[in-house]
């Protein structure tokens, strides 16, 4: 894992105000705006074809966009159909294979829901099923970094807690950092002090590199008690943004950030402002 030397803004997918869909036309807007990189959305299923993916690198590569990879939605790790589990793990490696040929740094994984089953036995089973997969990419050399996501609903498997041991017990792994699903989770999560605690436990866990190159989701949330519901602009949040882009800045975090908010070019903008204000 290299440290990167600062922290880049971009979006979640293609910004609404470029001039196509394609991801190409995404980098050629992520570049026009002033942003830094790109979230390649395979939400709904990793079809890009292999012609594509080295058009996507080379456009990243001439306009020096960062690209990482947020892998399907449908995956669960701890389902109790031993296919379903399988077709999960197949749905990680595509999702990595086409990253490496994207040039992407990293893929973003949602691990699964607990189910029927305690914590314990859920991240018992994840652990599993994600050791496989990194034990196969490891022998196809495949350098893609994966990185399982905190999660915004109380029955989603993804705390901090579970993602930091994840990626302490299994080799390779580093997290992705949604800090709204985080305060969504729990209604909490959402001070200066919050902020800070959370970043000092990522470097005392995972060591200050981390914090040198971390993948951090941000926008706004509406929630209840269990946990979030939907994605809101920033300024439409209760979420405390000045506070944590304080809070970053202080920890001289590095890395990528990507904005997941409705009007997320404007809010990926508005944050990178913040950020070097």
């Amino acid at each position: 894992m290299c440290a990167a030397e600062t922290l880049l803004f971009g979006t979640a997918g293609v910004p609404k105000s470029s001039a196509g869909t394609s991801t190409v036309s995404g980098i050629q807007r992520i570049a026009e705006l002033g942003l830094d990189c790109l979230e390649v959305e395979f939400v709904q299923g990793v079809r890009m074809g292999s012609d594509t993916a080295q058009k996507v690198r080379e456009a990243a590569e001439k306009l020096g966009v960062a690209l990482s990879v947020h892998a399907p939605y449908y995956i669960n790790l701890n389902s109790v159909e031993q296919g379903k589990r399988m077709a999960s793990q197949e749905r990680i490696l595509s999702s990595a294979r086409l990253a490496e040929r994207c040039g992407a740094q990293s893929v973003v994984v949602h691990l699964g829901f607990y189910g029927r089953e305690k914590p314990e036995a859920a991240f018992a089973e994840i652990k599993k099923g994600l050791q496989e997969v990194v034990s196969i990419l490891k022998k196809e050399r495949c350098p893609v970094v994966l990185r399982p996501e905190t999660m915004g609903k109380k029955a989603q498997f993804g705390s901090l807690e579970e993602v930091l041991l994840l990626c302490r017990e299994v080799d390779g792994l580093q997290p992705c950092v949604d800090f709204s699903h985080i305060h969504a989770r729990e209604g909490k999560a959402n001070t200066y002090l919050e902020f800070h605690r959370i970043l000092k436990k990522i470097g005392k866990k995972l060591g200050d590199a981390a914090l040198r190159n971390m993948h951090i989701h941000i926008s706004g949330s509406v929630y209840n008690e269990k946990g979030e519901m939907r994605h809101v602009n920033l300024e439409e949040s209760d979420f405390l943004f000045d506070e944590w882009v304080q809070t970053l800045k202080d920890f001289d975090v590095r890395g990528m950030m990507i904005c997941e908010s409705p009007e997320q070019e404007r809010d990926a903008l508005m944050l990178k402002n913040l950020f070097f204000s």
